[in-house]
């Protein structure tokens, strides 16, 4: 096991309506003014918006209202919440939807005091160094980034999608009341689960010796998707089912099950390419893109991938031809993704192999830039990924 520093500050309000706390929670934190940050008029409708008004407002809390984030939340909007938290005195961003709406929210936070552009953030030009407070109320199963330090922006004029990280834009607090999330559309759930599982894939294959515990956090998340997404496809209003993915995105993405151990996330990059180009759901592309990235790897450590079918998919252990193991391991992954409503291949996101040259170069990897630390990959690489998923 490696050395390891974990720090998750989140204060995690869970439950049935939880909302109600907002404001309570706002001014624990030290919010006077806040900007109200979230998607669609979904929000509204359904009366969400109101309850956590009413909240602030209770508590003798101001609020602007910045809407419009989109999946695969945009800089333009970002700009502009900057741009409105510094005029009107904002001192706390509350993010009300998923993950999108929460990563526009951590970029706006961070760039009320920075000097420079925000984007400097997420071009690595720039670290950040002080941010005003970020609260969500939830309502996606999906990210993870109601825990985690992590933003990931598209900058439009070039649909370059990158990431930060910094503890600095862990929101102060979470609101997650799972009955929230009973209305969402089934692909829409799907998707979120998609998301789950390739987090905790991302830090399961790992060249890190000797991380029994995690290993055995990561098998409880990924299995416990497997048996309780089918149930909220079958059944939307199962309040348990969903309280169970609600909590357990949380623990896929806040690092719990990552500490310790060496961490991969080359699919995640080479998604990243193909939702920028195609705005597909991050989700979608993770279910392309992470069967396509264990075949190319696959003989680089095959227990790995035996264990995985074995622990998470329940597949029985061939001793004589663990590679055999390893790949119905990677089958049921496929068929599960299948069974809840997922493409496996570009044609089912939109995507195309003429354009496979130019996310590669997108992706920045070359020579000197690697993706991955389980196998190092260079462009060529990714390209045979990409065309793996075809």
């Amino acid at each position: 096991m490696n050395n390891f520093t974990f720090f998750s500050p989140t204060c995690f309000e869970f439950g049935r309506d939880t909302e109600s706390r907002t404001g309570a929670l706002v001014k624990r934190f030290g919010g006077s003014k806040v900007l109200i940050h979230y998607g669609s008029g979904s929000v509204i409708r359904s009366g969400l918006m109101n309850r956590v008004q009413s909240s602030l407002q209770a508590s003798g809390l101001d609020c602007v209202l910045l809407g419009g984030v989109q999946p695969n939340p945009r800089s333009g909007l970002v700009y502009e919440g900057i741009e409105i938290c510094r005029r009107e005195g904002v001192d706390f961003v509350l993010a009300i939807g998923g993950g999108s709406t929460i990563d526009s929210a951590k970029a706006i936070a961070a760039g009320v005091p920075h000097m420079g552009d925000f984007w400097e953030f997420f071009s690595g030009k720039a670290v950040i160094g002080k941010a005003i407070p970020v609260g969500v109320v939830l309502t996606l199963a999906a990210a993870g980034s109601e825990g985690s330090g992590v933003s990931v922006i598209t900058r439009e004029q070039d649909s370059l999608k990158r990431a930060t990280y910094s503890d600095l834009i862990k929101p102060v607090f979470a609101i997650m009341n799972p009955a929230l999330t009973c209305t969402l559309p089934p692909y829409q759930t799907a998707c979120g689960a998609m998301d789950i599982m390739a987090h905790v894939m991302e830090r399961y294959f790992t060249n890190t010796p000797d991380v029994e515990l995690t290993d055995r956090l990561c098998e409880a998340v990924l299995t416990t998707i497997i048996e309780q997404v089918p149930r909220v496809l079958s059944h939307p209003d199962d309040y348990n089912a969903r309280a169970n993915i609600m909590w357990a995105g949380m623990l896929a993405h806040n690092d719990i099950c990552g500490a310790g151990r060496d961490q991969d996330w080359a699919s995640h990059k080479i998604e990243h390419e193909l939702s920028a180009l195609y705005d597909v759901a991050h989700g979608a592309g993770l279910a392309v893109i992470f069967p396509a990235w264990m075949k190319y790897v696959l003989e680089h450590n095959p227990m790995r991938f035996a264990r995985f079918a074995v622990k998470v998919w329940g597949c029985d252990m061939d001793y004589m031809n663990p590679l055999r193991t390893a790949r119905e391991g990677i089958s049921r992954l496929e068929a599960f993704i299948t069974s809840i409503g997922l493409p496996l291949n570009f044609a089912g996101i939109g995507a195309r192999e003429a354009d496979i040259e130019y996310m590669v170069r997108t992706s920045g990897v070359n020579e000197n830039f690697k993706l991955g630390s389980y196998v190092s990959l260079g462009a060529a690489d990714v390209a045979a990924i990409y065309r793996l998923a075809l």
